[in-house]
């Protein structure tokens, strides 16, 4: 067995902080897993920084911060729509006239993170692999979710007119231009990029719905920009009912 005693002894410290019903003193925390004092006290204040655990000065307590159980839900949600969604990809993957890598996303503040990825027959490299986080602005799947949020939630999103990050110098570049791109698709009905991401590629992608009518995912379709053609519709159309299909199952709603 790997023997890492600062890890060990954190993972120690967060399971007994989870064990118990409430905040405990560093004192008890010392006892009852026969660390030293000063060690526990070095623990909890890197924990704090990094967020996982909470002081109660007034008690001299501590206990687990909702990042804790944040990261386990957000684990548990994106595990949920892959489950629901990957069907769904496959058969659009599989039934694309051209080579194809189906995503889904999830949208994290300004940012998408990749669920789920099915690469169709001689589908390109993308970077959209599970766990890769990317500037949801600058992706098909992110903009058809930011299309969907009110001007004031987007405003909160990216809360400085500071340029927006880009890649390849492609890519909105102000909170307007971002705001007509949304629009854009709001009209059009699915998003779509050329190049943002990476150069020679392009993307579609529509939204999916929970139960409030809030964004909870978007499915997108990556494939090489010179094979596109004419297909643009076709290819939105498809990401459209992809992403209506996992709605209905998200929701339990088939209309």
């Amino acid at each position: 067995m790997t023997e890492i005693p600062a890890a060990r002894n954190t993972m120690a410290v967060l399971r007994h902080l989870a064990s118990r019903p409430g905040p405990v003193q560093a004192s008890s925390l010392a006892r009852e897993l026969t660390l030293p004092r000063s060690s526990v006290y070095q623990l909890l204040a890197v924990m704090i920084d990094e967020g996982f655990v909470v002081h109660y000065p007034e008690d001299r307590t501590y206990g687990l911060s909702s990042l804790v159980s944040e990261i386990g839900s957000s684990a548990v949600r994106n595990e949920r729509l892959s489950r629901l969604a990957t069907t769904l990809m496959h058969s659009l993957a599989s039934q694309a006239p051209i080579p194809v890598v189906a995503h889904l996303a999830v949208l994290s503040g300004g940012e998408v993170s990749y669920a789920a990825r099915v690469q169709g027959s001689r589908a390109p490299t993308t970077v959209s692999a599970v766990g890769v986080r990317l500037p949801a602005h600058l992706t098909a799947t992110g903009r058809a979710m930011l299309a969907q949020l009110t001007a004031p939630q987007v405003r909160a999103i990216y809360p400085t007119r500071s340029s927006l990050t880009r890649r390849h110098s492609a890519g909105p570049q102000t909170l307007p231009e971002l705001s007509q791109l949304l629009t854009a698709t709001r009209e059009r009905g699915w998003a779509m990029e050329i190049g943002d991401v990476t150069t020679d590629y392009a993307s579609v992608g529509a939204a999916s719905f929970d139960r409030n009518g809030h964004p909870s995912a978007a499915i997108g379709l990556t494939f090489r920009a010179d094979a596109v053609e004419n297909l643009w519709d076709e290819l939105g159309a498809a990401t459209v009912a992809a992403a209506r299909a996992l709605t209905a199952r998200l929701t339990g709603r088939t209309s």
